[in-house]
């Protein structure tokens, strides 16, 4: 699997947490059980989430990229919520669920939230060898 990041703009500066990691800590975590959820209830179903500034505008390219991740994606994992409801990991696996016409999606929500792995970082700067 490619290397992936989760990414949340703070008063720190950006913010990246490894999803491996939070795949294993939502794992190890007690009381966390998933669950299934309404698709309605995501937010980011209806806001720029892949490409939110001007200087990423898709291309016929990026798009098609995502396609094919869509399609590879295993609805039989739970997505990750962070203890406010935002997706963490599983935006590709919640298109999925929506072009299937499915109405709920299992998940996970952390009842706190984990600790960044990077602080004030750019995206380019992080390391993306495949895990």
């Amino acid at each position: 699997m490619r290397k992936q990041y989760h990414f949340r703009k703070s008063e720190r500066g950006l913010l990246a947490w490894d999803v491996d990691r939070l795949i294993q800590l939502a794992h190890r975590a007690q009381g966390i059980e998933p669950i299934a959820i309404p698709l309605s209830e995501i937010k980011e179903i209806d806001e720029a989430y892949w490409y939110d500034s001007n200087s990423q505008l898709p291309t016929c390219r990026d798009l098609v990229s995502h396609m094919r991740l869509v399609n590879e994606a295993d609805l039989r994992y739970p997505i990750i919520l962070s203890p406010d409801g935002r997706i963490m990991d599983g935006m590709h696996r919640v298109a999925k669920a929506l072009l299937q016409g499915e109405k709920e999606i299992l998940a996970v929500r952390f009842p706190s939230m984990p600790e960044p792995d990077y602080i004030d970082v750019e995206p380019a700067d992080l390391p993306y060898e495949d895990s």
